[in-house]
């Protein structure tokens, strides 16, 4: 929800960058190396971002709709989009623990809390206290598509485990989510669920060799006829 509405702070680094190196950074850099930045400021590791991204002239919200999984969708076809972009299960499992920060809307999480978080969270007193919580933000009808909900209702403000904790108890917001612990399909992201779950630095050192991997993916159209934007909102003309 509202994924760019600090977009106006890229704006910023963008001017001040084509102010001091004209046409040098492009706005994919600048975006992966805010990424990084922002998960160290909530607490969350360090890696090292490799450079030199072109900007797409044909990006558009169809190709991200195509590419990016829904709230949901099941386990083997989000394992599908992810190894569609030389992404491994282990590397899905990973980047997934990013909504250990950030809310999801209403629209998004409603067939989830009037469909099986009762199963999967065994109906215990904190469990359902939680279930009441969402419905109140959510109704089953009506209400406000957009009313937005911790993805990470225990720790919502720090990058930590706590997305696979929740995961563990049968508590994730999305079903998406929860698909990576409870599917019958998910041998191996239940075994991922459980080790990040229980170890906190295995979490980090994965999670940051995998979002090198994400930020590495080229667009082959982009690599020979990408460009530099000189706004990040607009194509160059």
């Amino acid at each position: 929800m509202n994924a760019l509405q600090g977009f106006r702070i890229i704006d910023r680094i963008k001017n001040k960058l084509e102010s001091e190196c004209p046409g040098v950074v492009s706005c994919a850099d600048i975006l992966t190396v805010a990424a990084r930045d922002a998960v160290i400021l909530v607490g969350g590791p360090y890696w090292d971002v490799p450079l030199g991204r072109k900007d797409s002239k044909t990006a558009g919200y169809a190709l991200a709709d195509i590419n990016i999984p829904g709230a949901n969708e099941g386990l083997l076809f989000i394992i599908s989009k992810f190894l569609s972009q030389g992404l491994s299960v282990t590397d899905m499992v990973a980047l997934s623990g990013a909504h250990t920060i950030g809310k999801g809307r209403c629209k998004n999480f409603r067939s989830r809390i009037y469909g099986d978080f009762d199963a999967t969270s065994g109906l215990n007193p904190v469990s359902e206290s939680h279930l009441s919580d969402l419905r109140s933000i959510c109704p089953a009808a009506g209400g406000e598509e957009n009313k937005e909900a911790d993805m990470d209702y225990v720790t919502p403000n720090f990058f930590d485990n706590s997305y696979y904790q929740i995961l563990l108890k049968g508590e994730g917001l999305l079903n998406s989510d929860q698909e990576l612990y409870s599917s019958v399909f998910g041998i191996q992201t239940r075994q991922l669920v459980q080790l990040f779950a229980e170890n906190p630095v295995a979490f980090f050192e994965q999670f940051s060799e995998s979002m090198v991997k994400l930020g590495n993916i080229t667009n082959p159209d982009t690599y020979f006829d990408g460009e530099v934007r000189k706004n990040c909102r607009f194509i160059n003309t």
